[in-house]
Parts: structure tokens; C-alpha cells; sequence
């Protein structure tokens, strides 16, 4: 006789049953989620904070090049952490997700309970 699955991994029930491991694991998922908005604020204020450098070296040139630095460089930039910081964290979030969830399960397919 073939013996059935566990209906949930390990993981997963160390979770829901809030033992000692499931919140290793959660506190696992937090802090690479921390160590990612870190990374990126850290770099969003290095660049930010060298923006009044910037204008002050731009002081005995001509005034439009503060508005290309602002517009054409910051911006740019800050969309490229930011989009850096949401693949980050959508990453984090799936290797977590495939940490608990049932093998058997495919993505994207809910189990009906029966």
C-alpha cells in the first residue's frame, strides 16, 4: 500500500504552529528583507546626499545643468534601486514561498480541502 504525503511540509506546520524553527524562519525572511531596504536606502542617501555637492561644485556653471543632474541623472537612478529593491524583495518572498509550501503543489494552483 503507497503511503500518502504529510499534507504540509515541515516547514510550513513549524510555521502555523509557531514553534522555536518556524520563527527562525520567519526571522530568516525578515532580515533578508531588511538587509535589501538597507542596501537601498543606503544608496538612495549616498546619492541624495551628494546632490547639494553636486550644486555647489555647478554654482560657477550655468544654472540648466542642476536641472540635468536632477532630472536626467537622479531619477534614472533612483528608479534603478527602486526597481532593484522590488525584484530583491519578490525574490526573498519566493524562495521563502517554495521553503514552505508543498512540493506537490504547482504554483498558481489552490488545493480544495476534502
Amino acid at each position: 500500500m503507497r503511503r500518502r504525503p504529510p499534507a504540509h511540509t515541515p516547514a510550513r506546520s513549524e510555521i502555523s504552529e509557531q514553534t522555536t524553527l518556524g520563527a527562525t524562519y520567519v526571522r530568516a525572511l525578515m532580515r533578508s528583507q531588511l538587509r535589501a531596504g538597507l542596501g537601498a536606502l543606503s544608496v538612495l542617501a549616498l546619492l541624495v546626499g551628494t546632490l547639494p555637492v553636486l550644486v555647489a561644485l555647478s554654482r560657477s556653471a550655468s544654472g540648466p545643468l542642476v536641472w540635468v543632474t536632477l532630472g536626467l541623472v537622479a531619477y534614472p537612478v533612483m528608479w534603478l534601486i527602486a526597481r532593484w529593491y522590488v525584484t530583491r524583495a519578490e525574490r526573498n518572498e519566493a524562495d521563502f514561498t517554495g521553503l514552505v509550501m508543498d512540493p506537490a503543489e504547482a504554483p498558481g494552483t489552490h488545493r480544495v480541502p476534502g
